[in-house]
């Protein structure tokens, strides 16, 4: 039987070029945004990364982009509130703020949703959402919902697993029979899964070349 959602196949080497060379000039900060009349101007295709809070996001940003403080991680849950933008080549990078707010106050998790749900609704250039899952955790109710979101709003996701050398063998399989499991409900993800440790530099280019062949 075909395997539903499996591993993204290794790039070859002209994408895999591409995907470097994407990311080998400079990526460089825009501005960070708390409300749509400060989004900057939709004139490029852009990806955004979302993911909850702890998840290693800011981490895979930097691997992606090879800069190691581009994107900074907030030691509180839920204090980053702003969707950051970058450019990279003629692609925007959007950083979206961690999800899952254990610490933040019911009334700033309330403005993010609605900010979120209106840059996944309005923005015609957003061409795919990378949603990042913990290995060690599999998906969880709480990436579910965002996957719920994106489905709602037409987006099409891609999930990224992080920190995947964290864990092997069987328990690797079953965080990803987990996900897939989670996958199956969502008509918006995207039929490959990208496995990713920032801190050994695995899925790195891979993640890269697809980025690049959607630009």
């Amino acid at each position: 039987m075909e395997l539903r959602f499996p591993e993204a196949p290794t790039p070859d080497d002209a994408s895999k070029e591409a995907g470097r060379m994407l990311f080998a000039g400079e990526t460089t900060f825009v501005k960070g945004v708390v409300a749509m009349d400060g989004m900057p101007p939709a004139d490029r295709i852009e990806v955004c990364f979302a993911g909850r809070s702890n998840v290693g996001k800011s981490s895979l940003i930097n691997a992606l982009t090879g800069r190691k403080g581009l994107a900074r991680a907030s030691n509180t849950p839920g204090r980053t509130q702003e969707i950051n933008f970058f450019t990279a080549g003629d692609l925007y990078v959007v950083d979206l703020p961690g999800y899952g707010f254990a610490n933040a106050p019911v009334a700033v998790v309330e403005k993010w949703q609605r900010l979120l749900k209106q840059y996944l609704q309005g923005r015609q250039t957003l061409r795919r959402v990378f949603v990042l899952i913990d290995a060690r955790h599999g998906a969880k109710a709480v990436d579910e919902e965002i996957m719920s979101l994106l489905d709602a709003s037409a987006v099409t996701f891609q999930v990224v697993m992080t920190k995947v050398d964290k864990l092997r063998g069987d328990a690797l399989e079953e965080s990803l029979a987990k996900t897939r499991a989670a996958l199956v409900k969502h008509p918006a993800a995207y039929p490959e899964l990208i496995l990713t440790s920032s801190e050994k530099g695995e899925g790195i280019p891979t993640l890269r070349a697809i980025i690049a062949g959607i630009s």
